[in-house]
């Protein structure tokens, strides 16, 4: 009999981390959310320090039942629901519904599923995070008392159907004050002139973005254009100097939540919707031959560029290795920022840098493998030196 109770959030997640504990450890899934606020009413008391009715959630009543059970016989119970905030009040949100001593239960969490993230966060297992557990508990209220409140009125005065909500509201005022900018704005006419130049010995021809003798020239109408066109057409030209120069770019920061998004939405066409449902896949696990289910990124939801030293220390070791030592960045690079919320993360990257996209191509499906590809070379670029290119700029008078 297994002695001891691990609760995750997925059931995607239960055999991949049953498989790194062994048999002293029964792994279940809470499935997500187990309580929240009744759909019926707002579920909150405004006039008694806005307590909160929770209510177990239709079809849970089951799945509650067989977790009390494996939680009465198990000598500790694990609470592994996701290392955010949702997750921390999932497992809050257990500990109430369980019915069993608050001293047998823990809570736990890793940002990968890797056998040494699984066992390293038994090792460091806590209390439950009741400042992160509130926090939820206040996005929560927000989302019922602005929803709540204003999506009736809107079916009364606007569309049966709409609704507002503690994020969507924001947003649409601020979609409307830049649509009004937009509407506003008083467009002014002006004129780019460029000058093509044909090099002896070359087959290409230099074009010359033109600046009169200032370094920007505002050309506002046709007139004007006419005018230098005119004074330009009656000169020589000659080269007034030539400059050589190099120039450094700097890889982009490793992904958050959001760049993720973007990015995928810019390379490979991905919804929002898609990314996030893919890179969770990735996240709980994928079937790799020879080495069984492995999460393959690191935790999906986070704001944050930070690395750990462990995953910086492996890419540099591995950038010299691949491509030499001149490769890897002097210094490891992250954003400077102090002020992030869910900066306990780190960003969105491989959980191994040595699995290479290619050697997951045949275990990955070819939108799994794509965007795997897209974290693993974002990553591994955020570890390497800056990129260097020749310039020469070229002064030409008339």
């Amino acid at each position: 009999m297994a002695k001891y109770l691990v609760i995750v959030e997925s059931p995607a997640k239960v055999k991949t981390i049953k498989k790194f504990l062994g048999s002293n450890y029964d792994v279940q899934a809470s499935n997500g959310h187990v309580r929240d606020l009744p759909k019926s009413q707002m579920g909150i008391d405004t006039e008694n320090d806005f307590e909160l009715k929770y209510i177990t959630i239709r079809g849970k009543g089951e799945l509650l039942t067989k977790l009390r059970k494996a939680a009465k016989k198990a000598d500790k119970i694990y609470l592994a629901t996701d290392p955010d905030r949702e997750g921390e009040a999932i497992s809050w949100h257990l500990t109430q519904a369980l019915k069993v001593d608050d001293e047998k239960m823990q809570r736990i969490t890793f940002n990968e599923i890797t056998k040494t993230a699984v066992k390293s966060s038994i090792k460091q297992a806590r209390r439950l995070n009741m400042n992160l557990v509130e926090a939820q508990q206040a996005r929560r209220v927000l989302d019922r008392l602005v929803g709540y409140s204003i999506s009736p009125l809107l079916w009364v005065k606007v569309k049966r159907g709409l609704s507002a909500g503690r994020v969507q509201s924001v947003a649409l005022r601020i979609i409307g004050d830049r649509e009004d900018e937009i509407n506003s704005f008083i467009p002014e006419e002006y004129w780019d002139l460029e000058g093509e130049f044909q090099v002896e010995g070359e087959k290409k021809p230099l074009i010359a973005k033109f600046y009169g003798t200032k370094k920007k020239v505002q050309i506002q109408n046709k007139e004007q254009m006419d005018e230098i066109l005119s004074e330009l057409g009656q000169c020589s030209y000659e080269v007034a100097e030539v400059k050589k120069g190099e120039r450094h770019k700097n890889a982009p920061l490793p992904f958050t939540t959001s760049t993720l998004q973007q990015e995928a939405a810019k390379t490979l066409n991905f919804s929002t919707q898609k990314t996030m449902r893919l890179a969770q896949q990735l996240y709980e696990g994928i079937d790799i031959k020879g080495n069984g289910t492995v999460g393959v990124i690191t935790y999906l939801r986070t704001d944050s560029t930070r690395i750990s030293e462990e995953a910086d220390k492996a890419a540099r070791e591995y950038i010299d290795s691949e491509y030499g030592k001149e490769y890897v960045a002097a210094v490891p690079k992250t954003s400077g920022s102090k002020q992030k919320i869910q900066d306990a993360h780190e960003a969105i990257r491989p959980t191994d840098i040595t699995r290479t996209p290619l050697s997951l191509k045949e275990s990955l499906s070819r939108d799994q493998y794509r965007l795997y590809q897209l974290i693993w070379k974002r990553f591994t670029a955020s570890r390497m030196s800056s990129a260097k290119y020749e310039t020469t700029s070229v002064k030409i008078s008339a």
